[in-house]
């Protein structure tokens, strides 16, 4: 797999979201000795870049990951993050918090369940309005000199945001949502949802990609398949309980139909390449600049691979414009 850097450290040029192996999807499909094996062969395929958080099954993600590494701990660039708290497992309920304290806590959690005397990139997982940014992220410097953390990023924040924080310690990652589907973190506006209203928001964070280009940080796209929707299987609103695509407005039946016409020009751009529609949407992502680090998520080998393709496939300008022109999606993120 081709690399790209981070940090002055080469990972493989797509990642791997872990999230999905624990929370929030398809929970049927969960198996954590195939999970296990999964991440596994991600790194025999130069998918280095691994990324997990502590809300992610209350903690079990982080487990999960810091199984998987155990005797290949050094073949990884591990990110975990810091900020959300799981008030109820079973509702799915999760609460910000930005204190310092907790900051400091939940890292020395991450790193008993990581099974690592370091965590390579330590995100803020949200800014807890309550608490002013440069003190959390003043908390998190803190680990870094305690070498603890070796660098921090951020997650869903704004230009002004990233530009507080980088003053007081180098941001080192962005990490948003980012496909073609889902454009707010390079300050583009989403369409308007199904039922008439434009979706608020969009747009509003600013053009975090290209603050971090300008800046010497890593964007790191999460759901760059859309959820799932850009592989072109997702083509009716039939979710099994729990998963957190039933309640999402994008995936509802009149969203879900008018956003088809998407995967429609992805799948015309995949025929061309003899590529699929999931290495399309992935590799549109990494287009967007040589700073771009996307973290497709799945729990299945055969994605995986599919997944990781996507590094070597080299969209041509036409190919680009005709995805850069594709509608926005209808339907809010969540």
């Amino acid at each position: 797999m081709r690399n790209r850097d981070f940090a002055g450290t080469p990972v493989g040029a797509v990642g791997l979201g872990c999230m999905g192996m624990s929370w929030a999807y398809a929970e049927s499909e969960r198996d954590d000795d195939a999970s296990v094996a999964l991440i596994r062969e991600a790194l025999d395929l130069g998918v280095t870049f691994l990324d997990t958080a502590q809300p992610y099954g209350d903690g079990h993600n982080e487990t999960l990951v810091g199984r998987a590494l155990a005797g290949r701990r050094d073949e990884a660039v591990l990110a975990t993050k810091t900020g959300l708290v799981v008030e109820s497992l079973a509702t799915r309920k999760i609460v910000r918090n930005g204190r310092p304290e907790h900051v400091k806590a939940s890292a020395e959690d991450s790193l008993r369940r990581l099974d690592t005397d370091v965590i390579d990139l330590y995100y803020l997982h949200r800014v807890d309005p309550d608490v002013p940014l440069a003190d959390t992220w003043g908390a998190m410097a803190e680990l870094v000199a305690e070498g603890k953390v070796r660098r921090l990023g951020l997650s869903e924040v704004s230009v002004a945001q990233a530009a507080e924080a980088h003053a007081i310690h180098p941001v080192a990652a962005i990490q948003s949502e980012l496909s073609l589907w889902t454009r707010d973190a390079m300050g583009q506006p989403a369409a308007e949802s199904a039922g008439g209203g434009a979706v608020s928001g969009a747009g509003e964070a600013g053009d975090v990609v290209g603050w971090c280009a300008a800046n010497g940080a890593a964007f790191v796209p999460f759901s760059p398949l859309g959820r799932g929707f850009l592989t072109g299987t997702v083509t009716a609103a039939d979710f099994e309980d729990g998963d957190f695509r039933g309640a999402n407005p994008r995936f509802q039946e009149e969203a879900l139909k008018a956003n088809l016409r998407i995967v429609d020009v992805v799948k015309a751009v995949a025929e061309r390449h003899g590529a699929t529609p999931a290495q399309v949407a992935i590799a549109w992502t990494l287009a967007q600049g040589d700073h771009v680090i996307p973290i497709p998520g799945t729990k299945k080998q055969r994605y995986l691979r599919d997944n990781a393709a996507a590094a070597d496939l080299d969209l041509t300008e036409t190919d680009l414009a005709e995805l850069d022109a594709v509608p926005a999606a209808v339907g809010g993120r969540y």
